[in-house]
């Protein structure tokens, strides 16, 4: 950093909010073996919390450690390391890390973690890189990476990085993890995975709205996974249902609070269950202008 750019803060604390695949359809597999999607990202009020504090000594840490994720393996890690190097940065991190999101749920966890750590250290560092440059920078670390750096809800083309803002609907939400983590390399492997759904345009999936939403994995996730299979019959039976991205989370749309409050009564322990606002623009980006 010059002595020109701005002093930076000593701690920020921001959200990594959770995301739902409002739709998702699978057009294709490329010759690389990845697949390609068309799909609406949209946030939610709730997702994990970094605390971030910067260090002199350039040391990148990460505490508590995420069970089975070795620390350097970590996307928090791997996000402050890669924006070390690409910006010449000297001095490093402790990041605190308030997990709320399950692992394996289609809910975009550590994706989010990613984005909020490049956000976040990009101001505690006072780098001032652009978000085109953050967003490319995530786009190597994961798919999903880059909506989180742009913050705003968004039709998403490719593997899920060709992006164009949208604002859709906002209702409330009520999220069930049905208890068990989805591989998603198992989905995408899958033999009865449909791969050939014809590519519509962003328009026509606008104008047709939720009622014409559905998860192309959602089929090939209930054969694979029974516990998944029962809580999308269970919840559908009281509200629209859908898988987010290759699950295991689900998601109702309800009217307003007091709906999710009695559909989160009625769940009342059977599995793990959250509501949530949908938002179009991400609460870190908030954070980040306050």
């Amino acid at each position: 950093m010059s002595d020109a750019q701005p002093a930076p803060c000593r701690r920020l604390t921001l959200p990594a909010p959770a995301k739902l695949n409002r739709m998702l359809h699978i057009t294709g597999r490329r010759a690389d073996g990845y697949h390609e999607l068309q799909t609406l990202f949209q946030f939610l009020d709730h997702g994990d919390t970094l605390h971030l504090t910067r260090r002199e000594d350039g040391e990148i840490r990460l505490t508590p450690e995420v069970p089975g994720v070795p620390h350097d393996q970590n996307l928090i890690v791997r996000a402050a390391r890669r924006l070390q190097a690409e910006s010449g940065c000297r001095v490093g991190a402790d990041i605190r890390l308030e997990k709320r999101l399950p692992m394996g749920g289609g809910l975009g966890g550590g994706s989010s973690d990613a984005a909020t750590v490049l956000l976040g250290l990009d101001a505690l560092w006072g780098l001032g890189l652009s978000l085109d440059r953050l967003a490319e920078l995530g786009l190597a670390l994961g798919a999903d990476v880059p909506v989180f750096v742009r913050g705003h809800a968004a039709w998403a083309e490719g593997i899920g990085e060709r992006l164009t803002p949208v604002d859709l609907d906002t209702p409330w939400f009520v999220v069930v993890h049905p208890g068990i983590e989805v591989a998603t390399p198992a989905v995408f492997r899958a033999p009865e995975l449909t791969r050939h759904t014809p590519p519509i345009t962003m328009a026509r999936a606008l104008q047709g709205g939720a009622s014409s939403w559905r998860n192309d994995c959602e089929a090939t996730v209930r054969s694979l996974y029974p516990p998944v299979a029962a809580a999308l019959d269970w919840l559908a039976r009281r509200a629209p249902t859908m898988l987010t991205g290759t699950g295991a989370c689900i998601f109702a749309s309800v009217a307003d609070e007091k709906q999710a409050d009695r559909l989160l009564a009625e769940i009342d322990g059977r599995w793990q269950a959250f509501k949530a606002h949908g938002l179009n623009r991400s609460p870190l980006h908030d954070a980040l202008d306050r």
